[in-house]
C-alpha cells in the first residue's frame, strides 16, 4: 500500500468515524428536557428585554438558560425561575415544573434567604460599620440555617426529577479588591466579598452532598466586576434598584453561559 492509498483509507475512515458520531449528537441533544429553576440571577434580572407574561418574576431571553437553550435546541426548555425567590419559594411555586422526563435542571438560589439585596442597599446608604454587621449576621445565619433549607430544595428537585443531571451555580463577587471604587469603603467591599465566600462555598458544600454538579462563576466575572471598566454587573441604580448587582447580559452570555456549559 502506498503512503498516498494509505493515507486516503485513513482519512476516509476518519471521516465516517467523525460523521457516525453526528446522529448520535444529535439525537441526545433531542432528547433533553431541561428546566431551570432559581432565583433573579437565574431569571435573567439586569439581562434585559423582560418577557411581557413572566410579571415581577423578570425573566429575559439574555438569561444564560435561555441562552443554552437557543444554543443546543433541546427537545423542551422551561424557565419558572422568579425574582426574589428564596429556598421556600422554589419548594412552593417550582418544584412543580420537573418531571420524570426532565433531563437537566439549573438552579441558583440562596442569596434571597440572607437578604442580600437589602443588606448591599444599607452597605451603599448607611455606611460601613452597618454594612460589615450585616454581612457577618448574614453569614451567621446562612451557616446555621442555610444548608438544611439547601438541602431541602435539592431533594424536592430529586424526588420530582430523579433522572435530571442538575447543576447548581453560584453567585460573583461583587467587587474587584485591587480597584478603588467611589462611594463604599474597601472594608465594606471586603466585607460583601466575603459574605458571598461564604454563600458559594455553603452552596457548593451542599450541592456535593445532594450529588449535583456546581459551577463557580466567580472566576469568569473576574476583572468584570464592579468598578472595573468592562463590568458585567449592574452597580447601585436608585432609578432601576431591581437591576442593582445583577449580572448584565454580557455576565450572562460570557460569565454564566460558559460555566453553565462545561456543566451542563
Amino acid at each position: 500500500m502506498t503512503r498516498g492509498s494509505l493515507a486516503l483509507k485513513l482519512g476516509v475512515g476518519a471521516t465516517a468515524l467523525a460523521m457516525s458520531f453526528v446522529p448520535a449528537l444529535a439525537a441526545n441533544a433531542a432528547t433533553v428536557n431541561y428546566v431551570a429553576l432559581g432565583d433573579s440571577y437565574s431569571s435573567g434580572v439586569g439581562a434585559g428585554d423582560y418577557i411581557g407574561s413572566s410579571g415581577s418574576c423578570d425573566r429575559s431571553p439574555n438569561a444564560y438558560s435561555a441562552l443554552w437553550a437557543d444554543a443546543h435546541d433541546p427537545s423542551s426548555y422551561k424557565s419558572v425561575a422568579c425574582s426574589g425567590a428564596k429556598t421556600s419559594d422554589v419548594i412552593a411555586n417550582q418544584l412543580s415544573a420537573l418531571s420524570s422526563s426532565t433531563t437537566l435542571v439549573s438552579i441558583t438560589v440562596g442569596g434571597n434567604d440572607e437578604g442580600f439585596s437589602s443588606i448591599m442597599e444599607d452597605c451603599i446608604l448607611d455606611g460601613t460599620s452597618t454594612c460589615v454587621n450585616e454581612i457577618n449576621a448574614a453569614k451567621a445565619d446562612a451557616q446555621a440555617n442555610l444548608p438544611s433549607k439547601l438541602a431541602g430544595v435539592y431533594d424536592g428537585i430529586r424526588a420530582k426529577a430523579p433522572n435530571a443531571h442538575v447543576v447548581v451555580l453560584g453567585y460573583p463577587d461583587f467587587y474587584d479588591l485591587s480597584k478603588d471604587c467611589v462611594g463604599i469603603s474597601e472594608t465594606s467591599r471586603t466585607a460583601i466579598d466575603s459574605g458571598i465566600d461564604t454563600l458559594d462555598s455553603i452552596i457548593q458544600t451542599a450541592a456535593g452532598r445532594a450529588g449535583f454538579t456546581y459551577g463557580d462563576v466567580r472566576g469568569a466575572f473576574s476583572g468584570h466586576e464592579i468598578c472595573d471598566s468592562d463590568r458585567w454587573l449592574h452597580s447601585l441604580n436608585f432609578w432601576d434598584i431591581t437591576e442593582a448587582y445583577h449580572p448584565t447580559a454580557d455576565g450572562h452570555e460570557y460569565a454564566y453561559l460558559p460555566v453553565f456549559s462545561a456543566r451542563a
